[in-house]
């Protein structure tokens, strides 16, 4: 833990903590019962086990946080929490506990992102509480940490999720070495443990950091950049107080960091493709560090406890520990451009962004050419960001699913094909200008299609920072070929002939003799209905080249 002690927070955190007190009071803990377990494995269906398990981490991290911030907290409530979360059947959640297969493990010892999470929360705890924890429980946590994740983390056997380069190694070795930091002593035998198990969380590190281009873009968007390089941030900080080895001082490092401020669209709002969120939350704590260390904006907004749905320790504690009031956002330029993502953003009064990349990327939407149209705090051409996860959402039947296929994305449909998933599927960046006026992004999309007769297919978007994007699309083709430009809102256009209008926020002019809106409901992220409106334009592309011109007007 970053102090023993969390310092006095200052007064900017007065609702995070009522919050806290809140949910210490709460005497409700869901049990997670046999016939919860099973619903995964029978349905596919995820969030009902996993809103109970979350209920649970709500209860134990808000007691956790009361007990350290005043002394004279009556510790048995959370005694009996600690004892609960210790009688779990398994920390790790039902979608996960595959990962410790491999290993002639049980679910119990699957060593996934919760169990990790888990794992840092009670050892902080237990750690941080010393002798004004009961012994009892104290000792059962230390064993039920060392059980179910030091020993998997100490095995030679490699662990699922080590090479996979995205947030799982950050978030699980992170959590994991912090939790070896704050429970393993000095005595010769744990010093050689511990400094093993921090070897083996170095290494994760650099395979996370090696997912990243030199641009510092995440390609799972700004919610997973808050999940795996949070974790990282904790980890590198927790290790630099124990060894003085600083993993941020980097210049790729500091790329990252500032990521999220390039994917801006302006007031609270960032870019969400992949599996994103229009509105994420940027963890207090986070922020004020990566202002510290990088010169980045600070946090802006004051935090609830109820930001974070999975209530993940590493974010509360840091946010109560690190989190300090920030001089006004620094100036962060106007337009933004990736060129290992190949994600385009320009912010001011309308924003605008577009995308190339490949169909392989984690958290993969077949999405290549896509762009979204952002005014007055809302993304009027949107990008619908992640549906509800069940089992078929990361399964081969995945782009059967509206959110990540290229049928909910505003891209062409050759000849009734969509775009298809692979590394191999990606797109060419042709061209990127900005001159102060005119942003200029050009996109080859013809590998996204396996359309027989089909030579070249290109995008260009020329957008002026006053709200208007002119978006053509050259096809070269063998052949006559159809073609669908699809258009993604949340909002139902209104059609008049050669024309479309998302009310008064944005108007369209096409050339396409034929214009329908289809509308569709899915199941958003928290498996809410998510009413969405496709609007597609149609033509045919004759035998040779052809231009197929839209323009928007945004206000």
């Amino acid at each position: 833990m970053p102090d023993s002690v969390f310092p006095r927070p200052p007064g900017e955190l007065t609702s995070l903590l009522r919050d806290v007190r809140a949910a210490a009071a709460d005497d409700s803990m869901p049990e997670l019962a046999f016939s919860a377990y099973r619903d995964y494995f029978d349905t596919g269906n995820r969030i009902r086990y996993e809103r109970r398990y979350f209920r649970r981490r709500a209860r134990l991290a808000a007691r956790a946080a009361q007990a350290l911030l005043a002394p004279d907290t009556d510790l048995g409530p959370l005694a009996d929490t600690l004892w609960s979360v210790c009688d779990e059947y398994t920390w790790a959640l039902p979608a996960h506990v595959r990962h410790s297969a491999g290993q002639d493990r049980g679910p119990e010892q699957c060593l996934d992102l919760f169990a990790a999470e888990t794992a840092h929360t009670l050892a902080e705890t237990v750690a941080g509480l010393g002798d004004r924890l009961d012994r009892r429980v104290a000792d059962r946590v230390r064993a039920e940490v060392e059980r179910r994740v030091f020993v998997p983390y100490t095995d030679d056997r490699r662990l699922n999720w080590e090479g996979f380069g995205n947030n799982w190694e950050a978030v699980c070795a992170g959590a994991t070495g912090m939790a070896a930091l704050a429970l393993l002593g000095d005595s010769p035998a744990e010093s050689s443990r511990l400094a093993a198990m921090l070897d083996r969380s170095r290494r994760a590190m650099d395979r996370y950091l090696a997912g990243f281009g030199d641009d510092g873009g995440c390609a799972e968007g700004v919610d997973y950049w808050v999940y795996g390089f949070g974790y990282f941030v904790y980890f590198a900080e927790a290790l630099r107080e124990h060894t003085g080895e600083d993993l941020l001082d980097s210049a790729k490092v500091a790329q990252i960091a500032a990521f999220p401020h390039r994917v801006a669209l302006g007031g609270g709002a960032y870019v969400p493709f992949s599996d994103a969120s229009e509105r994420p939350w940027l963890p207090a704590g986070l922020l004020t560090r990566l202002a510290e260390r990088f010169g980045t904006p600070p946090a802006r907004v004051v935090p609830s406890l109820h930001d974070d749905h999975c209530y993940r320790w590493g974010h509360l504690s840091r946010t109560l520990a690190w989190f300090r009031p920030g001089a006004p956002d620094s100036a962060v330029e106007a337009t933004s451009f990736l060129p290992d993502l190949a994600w385009v953003v320009h912010r001011g009064r309308v924003a605008f962004a577009a995308k190339g990349g490949h169909n392989d990327e984690p958290h993969n939407h077949n999405d290549l050419g896509h762009f979204v149209l952002h005014t007055r705090g809302q993304s009027v051409l949107d990008d619908l960001g992640a549906g509800e996860y069940t089992a078929g959402y990361f399964g081969p039947g995945r782009y059967e699913y509206l959110h990540p296929s290229a049928r909910g994305h505003s891209v062409p449909v050759i000849d009734g094909q969509v775009q298809l998933p692979g590394a191999d599927r990606a797109a060419k960046v042709l061209l990127f200008h900005h001159d102060g006026d005119t942003l200029s992004f050009d996109v080859d999309l013809t590998g996204a299609y396996e359309v027989a007769g089909l030579r070249s297919l290109v995008r260009r978007f020329r957008w002026w920072s006053d709200g208007r994007l002119e978006l053509t699309d050259e096809i070269d083709a063998e052949r006559e070929l159809p073609v669908e430009e699809v258009f993604i809102s949340r909002r139902e256009p209104t059609l008049t002939p050669r024309a479309a209008s998302w009310g008064d926020l944005v108007n369209l002019s096409h050339d396409c003799p034929h214009a329908a809106v289809e509308e569709l409901v899915a199941s958003d992220h928290q498996a809410r209905p998510d009413r969405v409106y496709r609007l597609s334009c149609t033509t045919v592309a004759p035998a040779g080249r052809s231009v197929h011109r839209f323009v928007f007007e945004v206000r």
